[in-house]
C-alpha cells in the first residue's frame, strides 16, 4: 500500500528538484513530470510520478493535517 502526500517544488536543478512536505524538504527527481518551481507533486520511490492542482494539493495537505492532528489526540 502507497500514500501519497503532495509536495511543493521549491527549485529545479537539472533532473532532480527539492520539494518541500510540509516543513520537510527532501530531492526527488523530476524527470517524469513536466514541471517549474512552485508545482506541486506527487513522490513515489523518489520520483515525481503525477503532477496535481494546487487547489486539490492544499486540501489533500490540510486533510492529512487534520488526520494526524485527530490521532495525535487519541489514547493509545
Amino acid at each position: 500500500m502507497c500514500l501519497a502526500v503532495p509536495g511543493k517544488i521549491l527549485s529545479i536543478d537539472g533532473k532532480n528538484a527539492q520539494v518541500d512536505f510540509g516543513g520537510v524538504v527532501r530531492e526527488t527527481n523530476v524527470s517524469m513530470v513536466d514541471v517549474g518551481v512552485g508545482s506541486y507533486v506527487i513522490i513515489h520511490a523518489g520520483f515525481a510520478i503525477q503532477v496535481v492542482d494546487e487547489e486539490e494539493a492544499k486540501e489533500t495537505i490540510q486533510l492529512w493535517q487534520e488526520m494526524l492532528e485527530q490521532t495525535s489526540q487519541e489514547p493509545l
